[in-house]
């Protein structure tokens, strides 16, 4: 986008130039300007240290490290080149250095800052003023980190990382400058290019689902996972019931189909425990399965000792707590549900056939 300027009978371009051809330099210009008038690129953000480095084994610098109002840490990296460079990766390293910093670390990071600056400005005092807190909460201190990377430009290599990066629960904002030159002075136009300001808030909200859909697709695979591993091991102790209803599958559900009716027991694992009921054929109605169960329900009760209870798939009879994702608890599962299939097998075979 070009920056044009208006005069009385046209319109005309305004030359757009370099940091480098107006002897604009990296660190003692644009680092110590932006250092002072932070909020040109990030609103609401205190500048804690610059050139921070207090890592072990590590001679690493910081540009600019800064604290937002949310508490989250802020790292800024800074170039004034028209690519980038690799300063996605540089500032991710740097990222995940400081994401144990405390607030007592963020004191002393700024106390330092402070006095290199010859300001004698309380830092404690300083962080708890920008934060509006009363007394330091560390609980709520440095939850997250953010990285905002400021360059004249940046590359499409570097822009496809940082918005894979984003989809995935990152925080990484990329802000451009660009020079122009005007009359012998330097114009600055200052954008946001990631996330778009006004489609940040969409794209919080895409992110967040996508996450929570990476989420439950991750916890049904780790749960189907675990339902394949207690019915192996079902069926190692019960060969016999696997040879009859199957080998061991990610199912929550196995089944048994019992008498001429073609009545089936449903044994099961979910996250109440193990358990079975009783419902009618494969394709058959609720209505159906309560038709050919309830002349027998209270001999069928009586028969197993319990009591019935009607279930929205079928007749409910019999269920145990227990985590069938604790492999310490399998052979106590598998022992009382495959006892309890039997005894129901037989109760339906003496009762309903």
């Amino acid at each position: 986008m070009a920056i044009f300027e208006i005069t009385e009978d046209r319109i005309l371009p305004v030359r757009p130039t370099s940091f480098d051809v107006e002897g604009v330099k990296e660190r003692s210009d644009l680092q110590r300007l932006l250092r002072d008038t932070i909020g040109v690129v990030s609103a609401d953000t205190l500048v804690l240290a610059e050139e921070f480095g207090s890592f072990e084994e590590s001679q690493r610098r910081i540009d600019l490290l800064a604290l937002d109002k949310e508490a989250n840490i802020v790292v800024v990296e800074l170039k004034r080149s028209h690519s980038g460079g690799h300063m996605d990766l540089q500032a991710i390293r740097y990222a995940a250095m400081v994401s144990a910093m405390t607030f007592d670390q963020a004191v002393e990071a700024h106390a330092h800052y402070l006095a290199s600056r010859g300001h004698g400005e309380d830092a404690r005092s300083a962080i708890l003023e920008f934060l509006d807190w009363q007394e330091p909460a560390e609980e709520d201190f440095g939850k997250d980190v953010r990285v905002l990377l400021v360059a004249a430009d940046f590359s499409k290599e570097l822009t496809t990382s940082v918005m894979w990066l984003n989809d995935r629960d990152l925080d990484i904002r990329c802000v451009r400058l660009r020079p122009y030159s005007l009359e012998g002075r330097v114009l600055v136009d200052v954008q946001q290019v990631i996330p778009l300001p006004e489609a940040a808030e969409f794209q919080v909200r895409v992110r967040e689902k996508a996450r929570k859909e990476r989420k439950e697709r991750q916890d049904r695979s780790e749960l189907s996972g675990h339902r394949l591993e207690f019915w192996t091991a079902f069926c190692q102790l019960f060969p016999a019931a696997a040879e009859r209803d199957g080998a061991p599958s990610a199912s929550s559900n196995r089944w048994r189909r019992v008498g001429e009716q073609g009545l089936l027991i449903s044994y099961y694992c979910s996250s109440r425990g193990v358990g079975l009921f009783i419902r009618g054929p494969r394709g058959g109605s609720d209505e159906e399965t309560k038709a050919a169960l309830l002349p027998h329900a209270e001999k069928v009760s009586a028969s197993l000792g319990v009591n019935t209870g009607d279930g929205p798939t079928g007749f409910f009879w019999d269920w145990t707590e227990g985590d069938f994702k604790d492999s310490g608890q399998w052979n106590d599962l598998a022992t009382w549900l495959h006892e309890r299939v039997v005894a129901y097998e037989g109760a339906i075979r003496s009762c309903c056939d």
